[in-house]
Formats: C-alpha cells, structure tokens, sequence
C-alpha cells in the first residue's frame, strides 16, 4: 500500500487520505511562517480547513505530524543508482556520498520544515517513536545497499549516526541544511582513509 494511505496511528481509506494530505500540506506551509515552537495543531487544522478534532484523528500532536512529514520527504527520495568501480575504496566513499546528497533533496527550499521535523523526532510522544525507527531504518538500508559487496556493518552505524548528527546540528543552527551532504561526506572519506591506513 502507497505511503499516501496509511500513517502511524492508521490505515486509510481513499477518502481519508485526502484529509490527512491537507494537513501535512498545511503544516508545512504553517511551520515556515510559525516556526516549530508556535506550531499548533489548532492552527495546522485551521490552515487545511478542517476541525481540530478531525487534525486529532489522524495525528496525536504536532510532533506526530511533523515526524510523518518527514517520513515522507524521505520515502520520496528516489533510490540512489550507482556504478561499481575497480578501486574498492573509492568506489564504496563514492557511493556512499551518492546516497548522502541523494539524501539531501529533503532539505531543498525549506530548511526550517527540516528542522522542525528534527525537532519532532526527539519527541517522547509514543507515535514518534515508529516514525523515527522508520526513518533510521529506511537511510541505513540505502546505506547498506549502496555499500554492495564490502558491506560493513560499523561504517554503516557510524555513518547513519553521523548523518542524523549533522542534521541536528543543523536544525540548531550550528550548519547549514544545505552544507549537511558536504558535512557526512568528509566524514565517509576520513572513515575511509583511516581504514585503509589500518590495513
């Protein structure tokens, strides 16, 4: 079933969907002018038209909301092709890379939605919590896949972790959204480098 049609709480019907894609569209619009702190969902539900209880159906908070917007910014992400190359190292950095600026598409034209929903991911709010596995699983397996044959399970962990790294730094406003690729790709290539300075 598309993403389009269910969300963490519940499956939906194809005349609920459209309900729910109100108010995803109006949370985005509604957090670039508000911010993540003055988001309300009383607010998101006004913008889209809708009851506040209705907003309450489908999204149990803001949060809720914002981690589903983000869920599908990244499920829209199309799959990173790569090619393989004779020098392994270079071939698994580049890859790798490919998958990060791929990955990057997420933050184009609104860095405060990005960071609002990096926000929302922290949130203890049990519908978070799916959303948030979700999400991590869904960048490690693109990871994972674009690593191809010399599949390592620790340069994976770490450059998973790395990823969501710069991304809160970002959302804090230590980097750009924009520099977050360029950030984790310096990373890959000294992860790299020094395994192959190991060896």
């Amino acid at each position: 079933m598309s993403i389009a049609y269910e969300t963490t709480r519940r499956r939906l019907t194809v005349r609920q969907v459209e309900a729910a894609e109100q108010l995803l569209n109006a949370a985005e619009i509604e957090v670039e002018q508000t911010g993540y702190a003055a988001l309300s969902m009383r607010g998101v539900a006004r913008r889209a038209g809708l009851a506040s209880a209705t907003a309450y159906t489908y999204f149990s908070s803001k949060d809720h909301l914002l981690g589903e917007l983000l869920w599908r910014r990244i499920a829209a992400v199309p799959e990173t092709r790569n090619e393989q190359s004779t020098d392994a190292a270079a071939s698994l950095a580049k890859r790798l890379s490919r998958v990060v600026y791929d990955l990057g598409e997420i933050t184009n034209g609104s860095p405060e939605v990005i960071a609002a929903c990096t926000q929302a991911l922290l949130s203890s709010n049990p519908d978070v919590k799916p959303l948030r596995d979700r999400i991590g699983l869904d960048i490690r397996r693109r990871m994972a896949a674009a690593s191809g044959d010399q599949r390592d399970k620790h340069l994976i962990d770490v450059l998973v972790t790395t990823y969501f790294g710069a991304l809160l730094s970002a959302g804090m406003g230590h980097i750009k959204h924009s520099d977050v690729p360029a950030f984790v790709e310096s990373a890959l290539l000294l992860m790299t480098e020094s395994r192959e300075d190991l060896k």
